[in-house]
């Protein structure tokens, strides 16, 4: 999946720092102390908002036009969203995965003392970068 961008309207919130919301997504809603801080909780709600609607069967809305959305108590700012770096960094979970080698290539490999798992994982990286 490549980068989304989705337009968000940063408010100045009375207590300090800033809420944010996603026109594109009304139940999409977070704050942050400072700017810097809200643009990262912006990054997060909309990951937990996209992956919600995903596991739902839902599609992605599409993002609006910047030119078109209507800004009344806030200020636009364009939130950049990679889905897979998101996953990367929130699913870490492990997944039991069966597979089969040629004996040979699995006595090799023992004998060197080779971890089966993150070779699997590193070539699978390799391979999905390689796209």
């Amino acid at each position: 999946m490549s980068k989304l961008f989705y337009p968000a309207v940063f408010h100045k919130a009375e207590e300090g720092g800033f809420w944010v919301s996603f026109p594109d997504l009304p139940e999409c809603l977070t704050e942050g102390d400072n700017m810097e801080q809200a643009y990262e909780m912006a990054i997060d709600a909309l990951g937990l908002c996209l992956t919600e609607r995903a596991a739902a069967g839902e599609a992605f809305p599409q993002p609006s036009d910047p030119s078109k959305v209507v800004v009344d108590d806030g200020f636009l700012v364009i939130v950049e969203f990679d889905m897979t770096a998101y996953k990367k960094r929130t699913s870490s979970r492990a997944v039991k995965k069966t597979l089969t080698i040629p004996e040979w290539l699995n006595e090799e490999a023992t004998a060197r003392g080779v971890n089966f798992s993150q070779v699997l994982q590193e070539a699978l990286i390799d391979k999905l970068q390689a796209r």
